[in-house]
């Protein structure tokens, strides 16, 4: 194995910084060498500086590809999550001879051709997308991510958005009252600020507050937990699952994505007995005259853990093989 056949790939997001090498990606990828760090580092840096000093390499290799969350512009990204600033040119300066910054949920987009039936479980019915058609790839975590895989006529580009800031669009008279009750504590309410880990908790606090009583201090993983005998936080669960399916409905109208829509982030893979039991499915075919369209658009959760390396590896790939790499 070469110098060349190493990536060192990353995951880095709101809370976490994961990374790994990736080897020997064709025909089948080898991940090792992982690592999962908090946010306990000041820098991205030092919480790279860390992971190389614990992998103990001889040499460093010679490409590195990021996952982040957050906007890319011109090879640099602040993250939306996180006070880390993070840039191409500085990771070249600190040794790597290739480098590359993608948004999470693109690198997802990479990787959503090689997911195998085990990667993923089925949400609703077991229909099949259409081949050749767009994709959407969607996840709760600690912001909501959105992108969209443009597929035609053999060609397949992803595309990052920003649609987890999108507008949120209530729709019952309960969803208003939360609507009304969020928008006077932010402003402008977004997807994010209900279809996420600290959005899990808003959608507490504001039934809270409907139902005139104290919240309890409550994170998003103690919602999940107690939600089989607190009556406060499965109906909050229920709320989650019922506007993460309308949400989902709307981004596919959005894109088009007859190919089908899939959930990653790491909430769905924690509710997901919640999520088959709830309105998630009913919610994202309710689309009035349209409901027809999104009824033959197929919902799946992504499973594997290792989507994000694997996808972050192939654009790595990708772009070096068409002279796209940054360093050239």
């Amino acid at each position: 194995m070469t110098q060349q056949d190493r990536i060192l790939v990353g995951d880095i997001g709101g809370t976490h910084a994961r990374f790994a090498v990736v080897e020997a990606l064709r025909p089948a990828p080898q991940i090792h060498s992982r690592r999962d760090f908090d946010g306990s580092f000041g820098t991205f840096q030092d919480a790279l500086r860390s992971y190389l000093d614990q992998a103990g390499f001889a040499a460093i290799p010679e490409a590195i590809a990021l996952a982040v969350a957050g906007p890319v512009s011109a090879g640099h990204v602040t993250l939306t999550n996180r006070a880390w600033s993070i840039s191409e040119s500085d990771l070249r300066a600190f040794g790597f001879r290739d480098a590359l910054l993608i948004n999470d949920f693109a690198a997802l987009a990479f990787a959503v051709s090689s997911l195998g039936p085990g990667d993923v479980h089925v949400l609703g019915p077991d229909i099949m997308g259409m081949p050749d058609e767009p994709i959407s790839v969607i996840g709760a975590g600690t912001g909501f991510g959105v992108t969209c895989l443009a597929r035609f006529r053999g060609r397949a580009v992803p595309i990052a958005t920003e649609g987890g800031h999108a507008a949120f669009a209530p729709a019952d008279d309960r969803e208003i009252a939360v609507l009304k009750i969020l928008a006077a504590r932010f402003g402008h309410v977004s997807i994010e600020r209900v279809l996420s880990g600290p959005g899990m908790e808003n959608l507490y606090g504001a039934l809270m507050q409907i139902a005139g009583r104290q919240p309890l201090p409550l994170r998003a993983p103690d919602i999940v937990a107690r939600h089989m005998e607190d009556s406060d936080c499965r109906e909050t669960i229920e709320m989650f699952c019922a506007i993460y399916g309308s949400v989902a409905g709307d981004i596919a109208l959005a894109h088009g994505a007859r190919g089908g829509v899939f959930l990653a982030g790491g909430i769905a893979q924690k509710i997901e007995p919640m999520l088959i039991a709830s309105p998630f499915r009913k919610r994202f075919e309710s689309k009035g005259r349209l409901s027809p369209y999104v009824k033959a658009i197929p919902t799946r959760l992504i499973l594997s853990e290792d989507t994000t390396y694997i996808g972050t590896a192939n654009a790595s790939l990708a772009f070096r093989e068409r002279g796209g790499a940054s360093g050239n």
